[in-house]
């Protein structure tokens, strides 16, 4: 009876470190990297003589990559990670995980994965998705994020490279229908992200990180974001005006981006941070929304 005890307690421990090194990859970030991704390759030209299972292998490399950067991000941000209430739950600052092994992990899979994307499609797509890795983990994590309230301003750019990789996934080359993909996400994460640091102000004071909410506060952060969505409008329409996308989605994109400059508008004018909440939110169904129309005008 005893042995079959253990070896379950062994089973849990097993299936607990598996649980742990994913949670280490981010699955909620490494989502919308795959699926803006995805949208990049369907809206590619040639798409539709792309083998599937080339079409799956790319996406695989881009999910792993992006995790692997996360990887080494929680590594690098062990020790904030642990302060703020938002990620002390985080494998390493928790112990379950020792960051040497978080840090090894994040190596090979960025190594196999840039590796495998080379190998499989072709060197413009793995160039560009093994650049993402470096901007995240070296340009954002370990210099703009702690020394700038610039930050996620800059660093934006990594989350935005992913259209760009699916789209040189299938036609090998960069262009400016997939440069204006990237701009979308480039132009949507401060708004976005400065609306989550609103409600976790608190938590990247105690963590000593420049967030334009703790540098600059609330206000100029507010005003801010109304100007990231007034100037994100006409780039969510550029896929139309480029002819890469068509009248539905220019019609669809107007739309949401003006429920976007409205929710920017109501944090603006509430000391509350519930509108900042929603606003958070509603980013999130916006950048799916864009992508997921862009892909049925395609279509």
């Amino acid at each position: 009876m005893s042995e079959i005890i253990i070896q379950n307690t062994k089973g849990l421990d097993r299936e607990s470190r598996v649980s742990d090194f994913f949670d280490l990859l981010k699955p909620r970030v490494m989502s919308l990297v795959v699926f803006t991704g995805f949208a990049g390759m369907v809206v590619a030209p040639g798409f539709e003589s792309m083998h599937p299972v080339l079409a799956l292998i790319a996406m695989l490399c881009l999910a792993i990559n992006a995790g692997a950067a996360g990887a080494i991000n929680m590594w690098y941000d062990r020790d904030i990670d642990a302060i703020m209430k938002r990620t002390r739950g985080r494998p390493i600052p928790m112990g379950r995980i020792d960051s040497d092994e978080a840090l090894t992990f994040g190596l090979v899979l960025s190594f196999f994965s840039v590796m495998l994307m080379g190998l499989a499609l072709n060197w413009m797509a793995a160039g560009i998705l093994a650049f993402a890795n470096f901007f995240y983990v070296v340009i954002y994590t370990m210099w703009l994020k702690r020394s700038t309230p610039q930050n996620i301003v800059i660093g934006g750019a990594a989350g935005a490279f992913p259209p760009m990789v699916g789209w040189a996934a299938v036609t090998g080359d960069v262009t400016l229908a997939s440069i204006a993909l990237f701009a979308i996400i480039f132009f949507w994460t401060p708004p976005h992200f400065w609306a989550l640091s609103l409600f976790a102000n608190e938590d990247y004071k105690r963590a000593n990180v420049p967030m334009m909410t703790v540098t600059h506060g609330a206000h100029h952060t507010k005003t801010q974001m109304l100007c990231y969505t007034l100037v994100l409008m006409p780039i969510a329409l550029s896929p139309y005006f480029l002819g890469t996308a068509g009248l539905f989605y220019g019609l669809i994109a107007t739309l949401l981006s003006l429920v976007f400059i409205g929710a920017a508008v109501k944090v603006l004018k509430s000391e509350d941070l519930k509108p900042a909440r929603i606003m958070f939110k509603y980013s999130i169904f916006y950048l799916f929304a864009l992508f997921l129309m862009v892909m049925i005008d395609a279509a």
